[in-house]
């Protein structure tokens, strides 16, 4: 490296901005250009039952947010949800979290959306395979370097890449509101003899798709250790970013439905791309591309720039690889953490291994999401005169909706597909031997530390 002595914190530079834009960056991908025909046909063909369901999937994401918000103004440390649960819950569930994350949640996400993103560039420059996935794999290195170089450089990607989904999606938005007629007809909502039996479970098919949709505003806590005046920031961004989410996710669902009517939304898969090209030709399906890469891009950087703080946060408790605890004297980044994920979802994405694995795995995360809700308890009965310049509204109501939302998606997984399920607990469940493992290296280091300082032989 240099000569020069590594800081020993992490800089504080995301005001209330490069926070809401984090948020706003880590959920929008592809999703909101693709499954809103989904969610449709699973409500049966509903216009109301439809935007209904994506407005309370992104209430109950608003709740979890809202608990975070207190949290992260609470205890604005880097690894943010790995801090609470481990904090609440003990260091074992707390590893577990990373674990998966790390291995298969952060990385395979940022794996997917890789080769994603190639996907879209082949829409515009013919690649085989072999070029795809080289593709993919440059374009994590490519992100890694940016992130290792400087928070302060891949925040300002972060702001200029999603404000421009976010202008892109508005522009789109408006468009297909003013020439399209398909709402002319629309139906409000579910007949009286079918809102019951598979009309319900169609409706909780679709909650489940619009959550995943939502999934990722909670990335932004992990960077909570690098909020710029916490108590007054953090809480801030992460609220209004949720909140600017269930706005953008229902002015696009309403946007498609004006350009495409339901029938044509319910049929497509690539929504935003077919609406775009029936009312303005080929050319304007094109545009939505490179629209949809670049929000690929966005999240993947929003991802690179969050995840490895949990992985820094962890390593510094002695519970994963040492030298994931370093700051880069220079840059001032978690460089070694924000290395070994990309090099990890490089793999990833060269071997394709990585979506049976997330397709297993993305539920777990759910499990997670509720104890960091449920945390909150544990803080307000043991620290009970800690400041609070932010408390959760609606409590303790608000975060037991949001722990019971969440362990309903755990649960709805485990009874509909529990072959699925069983994969996904097992990968997690790896990790225990590797947690037995570090603890066992920690306290034989500490161990070795006091017998040092004692004046006895270390050996």
């Amino acid at each position: 490296m240099t000569g020069k002595s590594a800081p020993s914190a992490l800089t504080r530079i995301l005001g209330v901005r490069q926070l809401t834009y984090i948020v706003i960056g880590s959920v929008i991908g592809s999703g909101i250009f693709i499954v809103p025909g989904a969610v449709l046909r699973q409500s049966g063909g509903s216009v109301g039952a439809s935007l209904l369901v994506w407005l309370a999937a992104g209430v109950l994401s608003l709740l979890g947010a809202l608990t975070y918000a207190e949290l992260g103004a609470m205890h604005p440390k880097a690894g943010g949800l790995y801090v609470y649960i481990r904090d609440a819950f003990g260091r074992f569930p707390a590893f577990l979290f990373g674990w998966t994350l790390f291995f298969i949640i952060g990385s395979g996400s940022v794996a997917t959306l890789a080769v994603a993103s190639v996907s879209y560039l082949g829409q515009f420059v013919p690649l085989g395979p072999l070029a795809s996935r080289a593709a993919a794999v440059g374009m994590i290195a490519a992100i890694a370097a940016i992130n290792v170089r400087g928070t302060r450089g891949s925040a300002r990607i972060q702001d200029w890449t999603t404000l421009f989904k976010l202008v892109g999606i508005l522009v789109m938005s408006g468009l297909f509101l003013m020439r399209g007629n398909g709402l002319d007809a629309a139906p409000a909502g579910l007949p009286p003899s079918e809102a019951s039996g598979p009309a319900l479970s169609g409706l909780g098919l679709a909650m489940i798709a619009t959550l995943w949709a939502y999934e990722g505003w909670q990335y932004v806590t992990y960077s909570a250790g690098e909020a710029k005046d916490p108590q007054r920031t953090f809480h801030r961004g992460i609220v209004a970013g949720t909140v600017a989410l269930i706005l953008i996710y229902l002015l696009a669902s309403i946007a498609y439905l004006a350009a495409l009517g339901p029938a044509g939304v319910a049929r497509s898969d690539r929504v935003a791309a077919d609406a775009a090209t029936a009312l303005f030709g080929p050319a304007a399906g094109q545009l939505v591309a490179v629209m949809i890469l670049v929000s690929i891009l966005s999240a993947t950087n929003a991802i690179m720039l969050t995840a490895p703080r949990a992985f820094f946060a962890m390593a510094r408790d002695g519970v994963f690889f040492g030298k994931l605890a370093e700051i880069h004297p220079r840059y001032g980044t978690p460089a070694f953490a924000i290395l070994a994920c990309a090099l990890w979802s490089m793999l990833l994405a060269a071997t394709g291994t990585f979506e049976q694995l997330l397709t297993y795995v993305v539920f777990i995360g759910w499990i997670f999401y509720a104890l960091g809700a449920l945390s909150i308890f544990s803080y307000r009965i043991r620290e009970p005169a800690a400041a609070r310049p932010f408390r959760v509204p609606g409590y303790p109501v608000t975060p037991i909706l949001f722990a019971v939302a969440a362990a309903a998606v755990v649960v709805n997984t485990i009874v509909a597909q529990p072959a699925r399920a069983a994969v996904g607990l097992g990968v997690m469940l790896l990790g225990s031997p590797a947690y037995l493992v570090w603890r066992r290296r920690g306290a034989n280091a500490t161990r070795v530390m006091v017998s040092t300082r004692a004046g006895e032989p270390s050996a």
